[in-house]
C-alpha cells in the first residue's frame, strides 16, 4: 500500500475554520501531520490609518466569542497611549465585565463543545455527540449550562449595553458607571451560578478519576507555559506581569507589558496564516510554550480566591511537583477558572467603589505614541501594540492571540494524539474524532488569531457556468 494522506474537513466544534493533514506511510503508520488555518483577517493593516481611540469597538469586531477580551486589551494599549491610569472604579468595571466573558466563554466552551467527547464518548454516534446529545442525556444538566452562559452575557450586557461587542471601556476608564440595580441582578443570581461551577468540577473530576490514564496521556508533551501572576504569583486575569516558566515547572522570568518584544518572537510556516509565538531567549522551536487555562495554572502559585484556590492545589497535585502535560487538563483548568471568575464578581460587587462615578481620566492631551495592552483572554495572554503618530493616528498595529501563542501546541498536540490513536489500516471515525479533540482542548478562536507575513498567497479560477475552468490567475 502507497503513502496516503487524511484530511479532516472541517474540525468541529470549535470557533473559525481549521482543517487537519494526517500523512501515512507505506504501512499506514502515522508520518506527518499539519494543523491548516486558511482563514485570513488582515486586522491589523487596515486598521492603519484610524484614529487609536476607536480601536476598543474595531478590534473587537474580530470575533463574536471573545469581542471583550479585544475590547479591554485595546483599551489598556489606549491608556498607554493617552499617558494615564483609570481610576479605580474604571477598573473594577472592566474586570466585572472581564469576568463575565470568562464565566459565557468557559461555560459555553465546556458543556457545548468538551463535553460531548466526555460525558458521551469519543466513539460516541457524531449525530448524537454535541450539544443536542447532551441535552437528551441530561436536560438538566444542559438547561444548567445554557443559564450559566446567559448570565456571563448578561453581565456583559448590563455594563456595555449588548452582549456581543459592547460598548463601555475607552481610553482612561469606561463610559458609563454602574447603576445599583444592575449589580443587585447580578448579586442575587451569584450563588447560584457558583454552586453549579462546582457542581460542574464534581463532574469533570469523576470523569477523570475513572480516565485517569487516557487523561494523563491524550496529548500529553513537555512545554514551556505562560501566564500572568501579580507579584506574590497569584493567578491574573485582568493586571499583572507575564510569567513564563520551563518544562520542569522551573521559572524562566517574568517581564512587564513594554518589554514583551524582548521575549516573545514569531516564527512563520507556509502552509498557515497563523503564526507561531516562541520564547525568543530559547530560540524556535525549544521556545515554543502553551497558554490558556494550563499555561496560566501551571505558572500561577496560588489563586486569590478561597474555592478555586483549593481546586488549584488538588490540580498542582496531578503533576507531582511538575507541570500538567495532558491537554484534556485544559478542560479541569477551565472550570477551575470558572469557578474563580464567579468567586471574583463577588469581590467586585462587594467593592465600596463599584458604584463610584470616577470612571475616566483625561488626561494633558499629549499622547505618548506608543501603547501596549496585555490581558489574559479565555483562551490565553492576548496582546495589543499600537504605534501613533502626533495626531493619534495609528502607523503600526501589531496582534499577538491567544490562539497564536498556542499554534505550536496545537499542531503537538495533533501528531501526538494522531500517532497514538490513529491506524491508516483500520482507520474508524473516532480515531478521527480524537484528533478534533486534541485541539479542542485549546478551545481556538480561530478568526481571531489569523495574520500573515509577507505577499498573502491567492488563487482565482474563473469557471463557466458547467463548472469549467476557463481562465486562472496565482499570486
Amino acid at each position: 500500500m502507497s503513502g496516503r494522506k487524511i484530511t479532516i474537513e472541517p474540525v468541529t466544534r470549535i470557533e473559525g475554520h481549521e482543517r487537519d493533514t494526517i500523512h501515512l506511510n507505506e504501512a499506514g503508520a502515522v508520518e506527518q501531520t499539519f494543523l491548516h488555518v486558511d482563514e485570513f483577517r488582515g486586522l491589523e493593516k487596515f486598521s492603519e490609518g484610524r484614529p487609536y481611540f476607536e480601536m476598543p469597538q474595531i478590534t473587537q469586531r474580530i470575533c463574536g466569542i471573545c469581542p471583550v477580551s479585544h475590547h479591554l486589551a485595546s483599551a489598556k494599549a489606549c491608556d498607554a497611549i493617552l499617558g494615564v491610569d483609570p481610576p479605580r472604579p474604571a477598573k473594577l468595571l472592566r474586570e466585572l465585565m472581564h469576568m463575565g466573558q470568562y464565566v459565557q466563554s468557559h461555560g459555553m466552551h465546556f458543556f457545548h463543545l468538551a463535553a460531548p467527547d466526555l460525558l458521551l464518548g469519543f466513539d460516541s454516534d457524531p449525530r448524537t455527540r454535541n450539544v443536542f446529545g447532551i441535552i437528551q442525556a441530561n436536560p438538566e444538566l444542559a438547561l444548567k449550562a445554557v443559564n450559566l452562559r446567559r448570565y456571563g452575557q448578561q453581565i456583559i450586557e448590563r455594563l456595555g449595553g449588548k452582549r456581543v461587542h459592547p460598548n463601555l471601556a475607552v481610553p482612561g476608564g469606561v463610559n458609563a458607571p454602574l447603576r445599583p440595580a444592575d449589580r443587585d441582578a447580578i448579586a442575587a443570581e451569584r450563588d447560584e451560578q457558583l454552586a453549579f461551577a462546582q457542581e460542574a468540577l464534581t463532574i469533570l473530576k469523576a470523569w477523570i478519576s475513572q480516565n485517569g490514564d487516557l487523561a494523563g496521556h491524550f496529548a500529553a508533551f513537555p512545554s514551556n507555559y505562560m501566564g500572568l501572576a501579580n507579584d506574590q504569583g497569584a493567578l491574573e486575569l485582568y493586571e499583572g506581569q507575564v510569567n513564563v516558566r520551563n518544562r520542569e515547572g522551573q521559572s524562566l522570568g517574568r517581564f512587564p507589558t513594554q518589554a514583551y518584544l524582548d521575549c516573545v518572537a514569531e516564527h512563520v510556516e507556509p502552509w498557515s496564516f497563523l503564526k507561531f509565538p516562541y520564547y525568543r531567549p530559547l530560540g524556535w522551536p525549544q521556545g515554543g510554550y502553551r497558554v490558556g487555562p494550563l499555561g496560566r495554572l501551571n505558572t500561577a502559585a496560588e489563586i486569590a480566591t478561597p474555592l478555586a484556590n483549593l481546586e488549584l492545589k488538588a490540580f498542582k497535585q496531578t503533576g507531582n511537583g511538575r507541570p500538567v502535560e495532558g491537554s484534556l487538563y485544559y478542560h479541569y483548568a477551565r472550570l477551575i477558572e470558572l469557578l474563580y471568575a464567579l468567586e471574583r464578581i463577588g469581590d467586585i460587587l462587594d467593592d465600596k467603589e463599584i458604584l463610584g462615578t470616577d470612571i475616566r481620566a483625561y488626561g494633558t492631551g499629549k499622547l505618548t505614541g506608543h501603547g501596549i495592552g496585555i490581558i489574559e483572554a479565555p483562551r490565553g495572554t492576548l496582546i495589543h501594540d499600537y504605534t501613533t503618530d502626533a495626531d493619534g493616528l495609528l502607523v503600526r498595529v501589531n496582534l499577538i492571540v491567544a490562539t497564536g501563542h498556542n499554534n505550536w501546541a496545537m499542531n503537538e498536540a495533533v501528531g501526538t494524539v494522531a500517532r497514538a490513536f490513529v491506524v491508516g489500516n483500520e482507520l474508524t471515525e473516532g480515531m478521527l474524532n480524537r484528533v478534533e479533540a486534541a485541539i479542542r482542548c485549546y478551545d481556538p478562536c480561530l478568526s481571531c488569531s489569523t495574520h500573515a507575513i509577507g505577499q498573502m498567497p491567492l488563487e482565482i479560477v474563473l469557471r463557466s457556468a458547467n463548472g469549467t475552468a476557463l481562465d486562472r490567475r496565482v499570486r
